[in-house]
């Protein structure tokens, strides 16, 4: 009978397990940040064009230390007995109200001083929502849960050569507003190219009403939703069971913050979407064909 291994003590693992103390080591807090992001409907007071639309992302306000009245992602402390996602998905519904929705793991922030409170591990996650199918509300951890329209906006940018490879700095601003409220943060993003190894570095030039280092996680969001529309079905969550390409366009243009050609776009989707027989009949428009998404698209 094979007797089971030990260490250098002599002990088997059962035994060291036994022994084992967890103080030993200082833990650091963990947390979960959510990015729910949506393309919502603007009024057109023309009807005889499609209302245009506007990328918006939900932002719950503080109503305790620290940056108290300052506006931040949804999220919250994880609970020693829960994984990742369930604590995302029940922070989510306790600040916010929103429930069974589809989260994706962006990143996980560990800067040191990143939470005045103490050493705080986050890991972020993402989400591309209708709005119109949510009922948004503020709950017990938040004085208020809203919809903010978003932009960001390169300022400036300076490249230099080393004797390795490139330091390339950039500098993005962004604005979110709705009805009442208007924030905005300046982020510095630093691309170091030494050889075959490139790293990537954030930082806050200024911040204002958005808290704690929220702004450059929703700015790195902001990229990665961009890349993800292009190779991925993302933004159909967005669409409705029937839809014209012209509606998927201008979702797609939003997310993107740039027009396309049209008939590029329709090249682009072909695989993605299944032409049917309805056609969408509207006062001042031209009937257009009715698509659907393509759930074996390849």
């Amino acid at each position: 009978m094979n007797q089971p291994p030990t260490n250098k003590d002599g002990l088997t693992e059962e035994q060291f397990l036994q022994r084992y103390d967890a103080s030993q080591f200082e833990r650091p807090s963990v947390t979960v940040d959510m990015l729910i992001f949506t393309v919502a409907e603007e009024l057109e007071p023309n009807y005889r064009k499609l209302s245009p639309k506007s990328l918006q992302i939900l932002l719950v306000k503080r109503a305790d230390h620290p940056y108290m009245g300052h506006w931040a992602l949804p999220g919250g402390f994880v609970s020693p007995d829960e994984s990742l996602e369930e604590a995302a998905l029940r922070e989510l519904w306790t600040e916010t109200n929103i429930d069974n929705i589809y989260l994706e793991q962006l990143y996980t922030w560990g800067e040191v001083n990143r939470d005045p409170r103490t050493r705080v591990i986050s890991t972020s996650y993402m989400a591309l929502v209708d709005s119109e199918a949510l009922e948004v509300k503020a709950g017990n951890d938040a004085e208020d849960a809203k919809w903010f329209r978003i932009e960001d906006k390169w300022l400036r940018e300076n490249k230099m050569a080393t004797e390795s490879g490139t330091i390339t700095e950039k500098w993005v601003e962004l604005r979110f507003w709705n009805e009442a409220e208007e924030l905005s943060a300046t982020i510095k993003i630093t691309r170091t190219v030494s050889g075959r190894i490139v790293r990537e570095e954030r930082e806050i030039v200024e911040t204002n009403q958005v808290a704690f280092d929220h702004a450059k996680i929703i700015q790195y969001a902001l990229e990665r939703l961009r890349n993800k529309i292009e190779y991925t079905d993302i933004a159909f969550a967005l669409m409705p069971e029937l839809f014209t390409l012209t509606e998927l366009q201008q979702v797609y243009e939003v997310i993107l913050g740039k027009e396309l050609l049209a008939a590029a776009f329709r090249r682009k989707v072909a695989d993605k979407v299944i032409e049917t027989n309805h056609y969408r009949k509207h006062a001042g428009h031209r009937p257009s064909k009715y698509y659907r998404f393509n759930p074996e698209w390849t």
